[in-house]
């Protein structure tokens, strides 16, 4: 075994992969309410049969995050971590050509939710393990105790509850409550490695950071009445007010990650792309949005417009008790997404300049959560390694660091110090618009992106840890 996936060939490894993932869609494990524990113990079972100790905790009941180790001699270094999560969003069948739960295997994809979020992932790192058991077992040894020969370093796989909701019930428990289990020299995590193509050109984003998060209720205080006589005080006109002002695009600035990403991407471009990269960082805001809605499709033209921006979006507006009462009171809650480099009062002072003078003194900023922006490393061993895989997999794919407008259980592992990096590869067409499918409607992945994927993945656990064909 060099480069490419095991004893019984790549066809072989495929087929287990795509039944592994069919049988995950099948476990509803929607968050919420969660019951990730169904997924945790359908995993275990299938470690079991391949030699793995793997460890299932339950902190909370139906919340299930599975951990597990194979062995290298340590000569390596500290483990890679293959981190994934096992809850995905809800999805109501109505609007879908399968069923979402059913996992059925049709035209060449693989349906349901969980297929691109992020089940495939978990299949793959699996699989990997699977892979690397058999190794220990052809070699005379036991895959739950002896190190693999070859391997240099462990490699631990943790798939794991609530991620979907901020991970506190999975991932966070397990920083919090067994740091142990998971520190290692890297992470590789969900959201990167998954081709995107513009301008006939396949680039491969590879995620090296993530934005914040800081999410407020805004409490609008106006006066009562009855609704016979309109006054300038009602709460709801006012909260609509703020509403518009804070859904105004906000100034640009590019991140490290970003800069990297689009200098890397720029010579692959056609020239009024080019333009427009090199002038996004002094343009207004509105020509910045309206120039991106001229060169790009509109899901890749609002996926690039929050990159580059600390972003506001508006979630829930409440206000009034009667028709025809004037509300006295408004509230509005929020979503705000913020760059590397920008802090939770910077982004309340942000607020402020949006909402203004005349009506920010009639409202309250009230702070429900945060979490801060992650960055790792642009030019770690690691990360330039994944860089490769993807270039030595597909020649004339072109990969790049790139700065996700989402959270992911990397937050959590950041408070150990474990850089983490989004390399779920997939190598997909045109066509399949994967961040159209990502919680919505006929998610699906093809059997082609992935045996794409899985000796990608192999190839990047292999040259980091060292390979079983070594020994």
């Amino acid at each position: 075994m060099t480069g490419e996936m095991g004893d019984g060939g790549p066809e072989r490894e495929l087929s287990e992969l795509v039944e592994l993932l069919r049988s995950l869609i099948r476990i509803k494990s929607v968050n919420p309410p969660g019951d990730e524990i169904l997924a945790a113990r359908h995993l275990e079972q299938v470690f079991s049969e391949e030699g793995i100790r793997a460890t299932v905790v339950e902190p909370f009941p139906g919340r299930g995050s599975i951990v597990a180790r194979v062995h290298g001699d340590g000569s390596g270094g500290d483990p890679l971590l293959l981190l994934s999560h096992l809850d995905v969003v809800p999805a109501e069948p109505k609007g879908w050509r399968h069923d979402p739960f059913g996992g059925d295997l049709a035209d060449g994809y693989v349906w349901g939710r969980g297929a691109v979020d992020m089940k495939s992932m978990v299949a793959m790192e699996v699989q990997v393990m699977r892979r690397l058991a058999r190794a220990a077992r052809d070699a005379g040894r036991s895959p739950a105790t002896d190190p693999i020969p070859g391997l240099r370093r462990d490699v631990v796989f943790c798939s794991t509850a609530d991620e979907e909701a901020g991970g506190w019930h999975g991932a966070g428990w397990l920083v919090d409550k067994h740091p142990e289990w998971l520190r290692a020299a890297g992470a590789l995590n969900e959201a990167g490695g998954i081709a995107i193509t513009y301008a006939g050109t396949r680039f491969y984003p590879i995620q090296v950071a993530e934005k914040g998060f800081a999410v407020y209720t805004i409490h609008v205080k106006g006066r009562s009445g009855h609704g016979s006589v309109p006054t300038e005080d009602n709460a709801a006109v006012l909260a609509a007010q703020v509403v518009m002002r804070l859904a105004e695009p906000g100034p640009t600035r590019l991140t490290e990650a970003i800069t990297a990403s689009f200098s890397r991407a720029l010579p692959h471009l056609p020239a009024a792309a080019q333009a427009a990269l090199n002038g996004l960082a002094s343009a207004a805001p509105a020509r910045i949005e309206a120039t991106l809605r001229d060169l790009c499709d509109p899901v890749l033209a609002r996926t690039l417009s929050a990159v580059i921006r600390d972003t506001v979006s508006v979630g829930i507006v409440k206000a009034g008790l009667k028709y025809n009462i004037i509300p006295g009171s408004a509230e509005i809650v929020i979503d705000c997404r913020t760059l590397p480099g920008t802090d939770e009062p910077s982004m309340r002072k942000e607020l402020g300049r949006r909402i203004g003078p005349d009506l920010l003194s009639r409202v309250e900023i009230e702070l429900q959560q945060v979490g801060p922006a992650v960055q790792a490393p642009l030019d770690s061993p690691l990360y330039l390694l994944l860089e490769d895989v993807i270039a030595s997999r597909d020649p004339d794919g072109v990969p790049l660091p790139f700065l996700a407008p989402f959270a992911t259980d990397a937050k959590h592992l950041a408070r150990i110090g474990v850089p983490t990096y989004g390399f779920s590869p997939l190598r997909v067409g045109p066509g399949d618009g994967l961040l159209e499918l990502m919680h919505g409607e006929d998610e699906r992945v093809s059997v082609q992106a992935l045996a794409f994927g899985l000796p990608a993945l192999w190839d990047a656990v292999t040259r980091f840890c060292g390979s079983p064909a070594a020994a």
